[in-house]
């Protein structure tokens, strides 16, 4: 503020007169004479006047201002009516922000999903707004933030030292619980044939104290089992783990009264069995250059235990070969071939030609030990059709060919799929651009799955199963010519790593099998048949329990459908005696773990901005403007600090003494003179 004059006479003239005022006011005291002083004043108070006093104000427009609209729009806005009241409120604070003048509100939706929670405080930061123009914020969320900063960020802090207002307004009645499962740890993998141990706990947020819930734990087609459990307390679950692949074991916990949703109150687990370790007998005959790639495949799989023997003739054979060339450990035969032969997974027999090598007995064992549920693998070359050999045994019941003495095709061919094994797990998808080779068997009997030809198409690579078992008989001894590029070399690792798994039963290697999985809200079902009849509908079952028919349609030999799975949980898939199990994966864990609406974690922010809490479900405050330095909120309404800057080259000005003042204090000067003259 400024003080200025505006006479109406010529400031010489009241000078003047000023001058003479005073000057008569001195002589009058010197003479004595009463009432001049008085009088002095009063012509002093009509001068005062006339020089016209005023004080100069500098006019004071609002400056444009920009304020954020934080809406939050995460998963665990979906409990409740929380997405419509945000929504409602934020059109309304829209409206109450086109109404003042000056401002321009920024609106921006956060949305979850991204793995790290809800990130408001990120968005608040990252805004892009003019420099120096930020009047605040309002954010309407359920409170349910995972970026809140220990002190409040530097965008609230004024150019002039003042704090801006960051008001929350919160889409409930007020403060909630909510109870949750939480998986403490959970084993990734787990030994078939053992237990996996998974630890749990109970929390119920928001509530005074512990109680007691009901944890209910489903896996597979088995009954659900129930157990009591104390909130707050871990807990260990031990389950046993049945068959390799994964195994899906839902967790579900009783609700609590009155709780903000339930989705929280179960978490789906996945452990993935394996086996501990895989162990193979490969059992090789005359040196080949096949033995190499067998024992280099599995010898490059950690997983494998790998036993080694190669006969070449019987123990009990005189051959004339002296004694110091002979093996110092005797082959154990009986070892291997009856007392441990159910502890391998799978057996190889590798060009072997039996000529009375092993007894009958042991072959005899070699064949229950398939129809109990072992796996065996037999490459055939010429010794195969010598006398004597594997096919001249108790061993034939459980091969799917025979060769007959002249059954040896010496010529080049190169391998080629079946139609059924181009659909067929252990095959299917390899390139078919392969070399060739040069010797083949051609059976005269065989059955089973024929999923390679060779020459004239006879078959080349058989599968079957024999009871529990499973057998498979490659009838060439070439296979390594694709190890060394011949003519382009082909898969033999994949083909020979597929083969021996499917022989141990890998699950992702059956050729019957019903796959499910979910990714992106849709339910993505496979079934591989190879051949098989295949029903054109599977049955699908939620985690409500509702089941509903789907129909699968062929494409490349497999059976697809799809269908929408949002529902968190475990989905089952039913078809032809063959079930599957899938579950969602949640893309942003951290939102479901508290679900409640609450002003615990960002109030503090708001109450240190000067901002306010609001609950909003049944009334949303106005936004209003209020000058800087006043308090930001009231009952029913919240406010944004107005700032002004002075136009340049205006005023505004104001007399300091009117005229009426001037006039009174002039007249009441006088009858004071008057007054004292008298007396």
């Amino acid at each position: 503020m400024m003080f200025d004059l505006s006479p109406m006479l010529p400031v010489w003239l009241l000078a003047t007169l000023a001058v003479l005022t005073v000057a008569g006011a001195i002589y009058g005291a010197i003479r004595g004479a009463r009432g001049m002083l008085w009088r002095a004043l009063a012509v002093l108070a009509l001068l005062g006047w006339l020089s016209g006093p005023r004080s100069l104000h500098p006019v004071l427009r609002p400056v444009p201002q920009d304020a954020l609209l934080v809406v939050d729009r995460s998963a665990s806005m979906q409990v409740g009516h929380r997405t419509a009241i945000a929504d409602h409120a934020a059109e309304q604070i829209m409206q109450d922000a086109a109404h003042l003048p000056g401002l321009t509100l920024h609106r921006v939706d956060v949305p979850g999903g991204t793995g790290h929670g809800t990130r408001l405080f990120e968005a608040l930061d990252h805004a892009d707004l003019p420099q120096g123009r930020f009047a605040g914020a309002i954010v309407v969320t359920d409170g349910m933030d995972h970026d809140v900063p220990p002190h409040l960020p530097p965008r609230f802090h004024g150019a002039n030292g003042q704090t801006l207002p960051l008001h929350l307004l919160l889409t409930a009645h007020g403060e909630e619980q909510d109870r949750r499962l939480r998986i403490l740890s959970t084993p990734p993998y787990a030994i078939v044939g053992q237990n996996a141990t998974i630890r749990v706990q109970v929390d119920d947020l928001g509530a005074p104290s512990a109680s007691d819930a009901i944890l209910t734990i489903r896996s597979g087609d088995a009954p659900s089992q129930t157990r009591p459990i104390q909130t707050g307390t871990p807990q260990d679950i031990t389950l046993p783990v049945q068959h390799p692949g994964e195994t899906l074991v839902g967790l579900s916990v009783s609700p609590l009264a009155g709780e903000a949703s339930t989705e929280n109150n179960s978490e789906v687990v996945r452990i993935r069995g394996v086996r501990e370790r895989l162990r193979v007998l490969l059992v090789s005959g005359v040196p080949n250059q096949g033995e190499r790639v067998w024992r280099r495949l599995l010898k490059a799989d950690p997983s494998v235990d790998l036993v080694h023997f190669t006969i070449l003739r019987s123990p009990n054979t005189d051959d004339g070969t002296p004694l110091s060339d002979l093996a110092l450990i005797p082959f154990p035969i009986r070892e291997l071939f009856q007392e441990k032969i159910r502890s391998f997974d799978l057996i190889i027999l590798d060009g072997f030609r039996n000529s009375n090598i092993l007894p009958d007995e042991y072959l005899t064992n070699i064949a229950d030990y398939v129809r109990n549920g072992g796996g065996l693998l037999v490459t055939a070359g010429p010794e195969f059709t010598q006398d004597g050999t594997l096919q001249d045994t108790s061993l034939a019941q459980v091969l799917p060919a025979h060769v007959s003495t002249d059954g040896i095709v010496t010529r080049a061919f190169r391998p080629a799929l079946t139609d059924l094994g181009k659909t067929h797990p252990v095959t299917a998808g390899l390139t078919e651009d392969w070399g060739p080779w040069y010797r083949a068997l051609h059976p005269d009997q065989s059955h089973g799955e024929d999923l390679m030809h060779g020459p004239d198409g006879a078959p080349l690579l058989l599968l079957d199963r024999v009871d529990q078992g499973r057998v498979a008989m490659l009838l060439s001894d070439q296979l390594w010519l694709w190890s060394r590029g011949e003519g382009g070399g082909g898969p033999q690792a994949e083909l020979l790593r597929r083969l021996s798994h499917w022989l141990m039963k890998e699950p992702d290697l059956e050729e019957n099998r019903l796959t499910a999985r979910i990714e992106n809200g849709q339910l993505e079902i496979e079934r591989h048949a190879a051949g098989q009849p295949v029903s054109p509908e599977a049955f699908v079952t939620a985690p409500d329990g509702k089941r509903q028919p789907l129909t699968l349609t062929r494409t490349n030999g497999v059976w697809h459908a799809t269908a929408p799975a949002t529902m968190p949980g475990i989905w089952s898939v039913r078809q032809d005696g063959l079930v599957a199990f899938a579950s969602p994966v949640s893309h942003d864990p951290i939102e479901r773990q508290d679900l409640r609406a609450t002003a615990t974690v960002m109030g503090a922010s708001a109450k240190a901005s000067g901002g306010s809490v609001s609950w909003i479900a049944d009334h949303t405050p106005h936004l209003r403007q209020v000058p800087t330095g006043s308090a930001m909120s009231g009952s029913d309404w919240m406010g944004l600090p107005v700032t002004t800057a002075a136009v340049a080259g205006e005023t505004r000005t104001k007399d300091l003494v009117p005229a009426w003042a001037a006039l009174l204090g002039a007249l009441i000067f006088l009858a004071i003179g008057w007054w004292r003259e008298g007396h």
